[in-house]
């Protein structure tokens, strides 16, 4: 069976394969920057600082309502992987159609709750005046999106799950490139200010979800999709949940400690919005290409755990941290030497520089602990763990930040002490998670009677 997909997880070696796997993620996840990345240069260049503040200011809030779904995402890959590893190719078939039609639901639920209550979260986050109408048209044209980002994100995680990372890179590719063009389109020839970031969003979401469904419907093995066989199946759809909720739960769980942390910057006014919405833009790039290690070693996780092969979670695990420090602690080491011209690319205020320098400063040379904290949770759930770096999440990313912004923060009310939330709980969070993976790790070879 294993001819059939891709890449074979399960045997070395293992370095070079998760290379191989985990580049075209680093692209893709590039791309996917894009969007964003472009949306707020566009509107910072060309369409003034409060609607980049206004922009920038949707971001903690949108990931907090999509994370949960895509926890569920990345429940697919996980289960289609398990299932692969296992050979067993029924449950493969039903997994992956039990997961696109989850993903076509899930997108209709958020695009309809995203649209209808965006001003309402808004006001909770306590969006200034200048900057609310703004944000809330952007919000509601970006929901409308979701039903396709959904499809793209289960299709994808079901196609990397075969070892096949080059497509959705490629299909990101495309859609990145028509972003970026209506981008420039509609805000700089239309003056569509935000509006025109949203729309260029959207177009480039549905472009990428029909092109993956095509790459479904020509799949060669288990993976296939036919529309005419969607439907839920009980035993594998509680499996992608098992897998998926914690999941949402953890990646939502920092949502909220960030749209607290948001909430408070939005006190300090739109200047100290636009510096950090730019700055968390430089350190959003970094977590993107480090987050593909996190997918890697979950993926490859999952198939040796359904192969049987508990004795290359090590192998796997500790290639996976290397690359997350090279990685991870290089570009941040950059960031912080050209800090100034980063934030500049966004904004040419002196004082919007000034602020999102400040941050970048402060946050980069810690920002691969972030990085490891999320390779360690890739890890557990590869190894049929979900709950368990979810709690670890909760107690030590979300709790900490959390505890921080309302007994520490006050005492220094400014925006670095604030930011110092984030490298104390990401260092606490990856430090629990290393434990916790060497105890699952010798559960498993326990109750397998493998002694190592």
């Amino acid at each position: 069976m294993a001819s059939k997909y891709s890449l074979d997880m399960t045997n070395g070696p293992f370095l070079k394969k998760i290379l191989r796997f985990s580049l075209p993620l680093v692209l893709t996840g590039l791309l996917q920057m894009i969007y964003n990345t472009a949306d707020v240069i566009v509107v910072g260049r060309f369409a003034g600082g409060t609607a980049l503040a206004a922009v920038g200011a949707t971001g903690s809030l949108v990931h907090l309502i999509l994370n949960i779904f895509l926890g569920m995402s990345m429940g697919s890959g996980v289960m289609t992987a398990k299932y692969i590893g296992a050979r067993d190719e029924n449950s493969v078939k039903r997994c992956v159609h039990s997961a696109m039609l989850l993903s076509i639901l899930s997108g209709i639920f958020v695009a309809i709750f995203g649209f209808v209550f965006s001003e309402q979260l808004l006001v909770m986050m306590d969006s200034p005046e200048d900057v609310l109408p703004l944000s809330k048209l952007y919000l509601q044209i970006f929901f409308l999106g979701a039903p396709a980002g959904m499809v793209f994100n289960f299709g994808a995680s079901i196609v990397r799950a075969t070892g096949d990372t080059k497509k959705p890179l490629l299909i990101l590719s495309l859609s990145g490139i028509v972003n970026i063009v209506l981008n420039l389109i509609l805000v700089i020839k239309f003056n569509m200010s935000v509006a025109g970031v949203a729309i260029a969003t959207i177009v480039s979401q549905y472009i990428s979800a029909t092109i993956i469904v095509i790459v479904l419907f020509k799949m060669k093995n288990a993976c296939k999709l036919d529309i005419k066989k969607l439907r839920f199946h009980k035993e594998e759809l509680k499996r992608i949940l098992y897998v998926g909720i914690p999941a949402g739960i953890q990646n939502s769980l920092f949502s909220v400690s960030n749209v607290i942390i948001q909430t408070t910057v939005n006190s300090f006014g739109s200047v100290a919005m636009a510096g950090i919405a730019a700055s968390s833009n430089i350190d959003s790039l970094i977590y993107t290409c480090t987050n593909a290690i996190s997918q890697t070693t979950m993926t490859f996780s999952s198939q040796n755990y359904g192969a049987k092969k508990y004795e290359n979670f090590n192998k796997i695990y500790l290639r996976c941290i290397v690359l997350t420090i090279v990685i991870g602690g290089g570009m941040g080491a950059l960031g912080v030497v050209f800090k100034d011209f980063l934030v500049g690319i966004f904004s040419t205020d002196p004082a919007v520089i000034e602020i999102g320098a400040q941050r970048l400063t402060l946050i980069l040379p810690f920002y691969f602990f972030c990085s490891l904290m999320d390779v360690g949770a890739g890890q557990l759930r590869g190894m049929g763990k979900s709950f368990l770096p979810m709690l670890v999440s909760l107690l030590g990313g979300c709790g900490l930040r959390i505890l921080w912004i309302f007994a520490f923060f006050p005492k220094n009310p400014t925006l670095i002490y604030l930011y110092y939330a984030y490298p104390i709980s990401w260092t606490i969070t990856f430090v629990v998670l290393f434990v916790c993976y060497f105890i699952v790790r010798k559960q498993i070879l326990k109750k397998s009677g493998i002694r190592k």
